[in-house]
Order: structure tokens, then C-alpha cells, then sequence
């Protein structure tokens, strides 16, 4: 039994929440796929799947295998479409989503650049802070930082993103520093609106584990940058990410807080709906972002200038 078609039946399983669907879509009986899934199960020496008349349950390892083997699979078909695409081109309409604040910095210069790669792509891009339904409102990719808890969507981790405190050198002078996550309920916080995203709040490391609070005050905002802005002004204290305020650290504009409670790296993701055959124009979107980010110039030149793609 092919490796590559038990790691396919898995993910497959997994995004459409039964064997009798995934079966279905493949035009196979759901037995061979439970015999699929009991071999890759065997092979591997853990339990993947809880599996119940009603329905299917990830386990803990089988939640770390699931983003390996979509990420695998994504580079199999970029690697079978390198070889059998030759000469032909992409071409149609790429619909595009990013949030606002990292989409103007870091997704929006490389619009046009890779169209001047492939001419005959049409591009639109959305840039909100919410969190946009890809196949409801027909989008092919999104660009998203952070947790990722919807695995019906298939997502490639491109880069590592670190967040953490900060404020106005003069909102701390008057108002003093927090010395604990928990001192942030005597702080102005400046937070996301419910509508936006963040909706777990703020994560700190403490004591091993990682501590999520939802912390408050008198100005939130559904806009990222305008968080940014309040609190240059000095309105209070905002959880950011370093690549937007790093160069405010570095010129004495802001100041980290609470960085002995930073929580761990989460990711910069593409997100795009499970599709059998991807078309040619988001893979090489995928791929393009991909290079990109994993080159460390790109982040150093703050504006997302980039070089030829190989």
C-alpha cells in the first residue's frame, strides 16, 4: 500500500470529519479507507485517530502529524507541478487575504512583483483584521499570523513570529512598569475589538506554561495600526508583533515590557481551503511567498523588498 496515499486518506479524513465522506470523494468504499488509515496507524506505532460511530477525533499526535503531512503533500504537488507544468503558464484570477497591519507591510509589496513574474495572473487582495471565511467568500490563500485552530484548512508555516509587550517611554514614566502578567488589570491595555482577531488575548510564558489573558481599558480598536499609533502616543500598553515595532524599539520610541513572560513563536501561515488539484497560480503564490520570507533580508528591509525568485 502506497505511504503517499495513507498520508493522503489521513489528511483527507481529517478535513471532511468522516471516512464515508473522504470515501466518497475518492469514489473508494469507506472499508478501504479505515484500512488505509489502520496500516498508516500500524506503521507509525501511535493512535491518529479516535473513531467513533458518530464521529472523528484527533488525537494529540495526530493533530503534530496532520500540519506535516499537508505541508508534505503541498511540496510533493509543487515538486510534481515543477516537473510536468514545463511550459505552461498560470494564469486567472487569484483572490488574496491578509490582516491589515502585516498585509501593507509585508504581503502588498509582493503583490506586483509577482505579477511581473506571471503576466496573465489577475490579483486581488482583501486586507482585514477579521478572521475571513476562505470558501465562504471564495478566496484561494490567506496569509495569517498566529494560531491556527481551524484544520479543515490546509496551511504551510512559512516564518516564525514572536509577539510581546510594549508602551510609550512616557506612559511608563507615569503610570510605571508591570512586573507580572497579571499586573496588566492596573494598566490601560490596548486591545483588539471582539470582531477582530486575538481572540484567545494575550499569551505570556510562566512557569513553563503558556498563560492566556484578556486584558482591558478604556480604547480598543478593530485596526492594528491604530493600536500601534495610540500607544506611540503614549494611551497605554499594546501586545505587537516584533516585525511591526522593532524599529520603534530600536529608536527609543517604545519600550518592551514583561519580556521575561514572552510567550513562544507562533507562525506566519498560508491558509488555503483543501482542494484535490490546486491550481498552478496559488501554488506558485505559495511558493513565492515562501521564498521570500525564509530569506532574513526581507524581514531586515521593513518594507518587504524583494529579490528575483529562483
Amino acid at each position: 500500500m502506497s505511504k503517499l496515499k495513507q498520508l493522503e486518506s489521513f489528511v483527507s479524513v481529517v478535513a471532511r470529519g468522516s471516512l464515508t465522506a473522504a470515501a466518497k470523494a475518492e469514489g473508494v468504499a469507506p472499508a478501504i479507507m479505515g484500512r488505509r488509515l489502520d496500516a498508516l496507524e500500524g506503521r507509525l506505532g501511535v493512535k491518529l485517530l479516535v473513531r467513533t460511530t458518530r464521529r472523528i477525533t484527533l488525537t494529540h499526535e495526530g493533530s503534530a502529524f496532520l500540519e506535516d503531512c499537508q505541508r508534505l503533500l503541498i511540496d510533493f504537488a509543487n515538486a510534481e507541478a515543477s516537473v510536468s507544468a514545463g511550459g505552461v503558464k498560470a494564469s486567472g484570477h487569484l483572490r488574496i487575504t491578509a490582516p491589515a497591519g502585516f498585509g501593507r507591510r509585508h504581503v502588498a509589496p509582493l503583490v506586483p512583483k509577482f505579477r511581473e513574474l506571471h503576466a496573465d495572473v489577475t490579483i486581488s487582495l482583501n486586507l482585514s483584521d477579521r478572521v475571513v471565511d476562505l470558501a465562504g467568500e471564495g478566496f484561494d490563500c490567506a496569509v495569517r499570523v498566529g494560531d491556527l485552530p481551524d484544520s479543515s484548512l490546509v496551511s504551510v508555516r512559512m516564518a516564525d513570529n514572536r509577539r510581546l509587550c510594549v508602551a510609550a517611554p512616557a506612559y511608563l514614566k507615569r503610570h510605571g512598569t508591570p512586573q507580572h502578567p497579571t499586573d496588566l488589570a492596573r494598566f490601560a491595555c490596548l486591545t483588539l475589538s471582539s470582531d477582530a482577531s486575538q481572540t484567545r488575548g494575550w499569551a505570556f510564558q510562566v512557569g513553563g506554561d503558556v498563560l492566556h489573558l484578556k486584558p482591558g481599558g478604556p480604547l480598543d480598536c478593530s485596526d492594528g495600526q491604530v493600536l500601534h499609533d495610540w500607544c506611540m502616543e503614549g494611551h497605554g500598553i499594546a501586545w505587537r508583533s516584533i516585525w511591526e515595532v522593532e524599529a520603534d524599539i530600536a529608536a527609543g520610541k517604545l519600550v518592551p515590557v514583561l519580556q521575561a513572560f514572552d510567550a513562544p513563536s507562533n507562525g506566519i501561515y498560508a491558509v488555503f481551503p483543501q482542494r484535490k488539484h490546486l491550481p498552478l497560480r496559488v501554488r506558485l503564490w505559495i511558493d513565492f511567498l515562501k521564498h521570500n520570507y525564509s530569506r532574513p533580508e526581507f524581514w531586515s528591509a521593513g518594507n518587504g523588498t524583494v529579490g528575483p525568485h529562483p
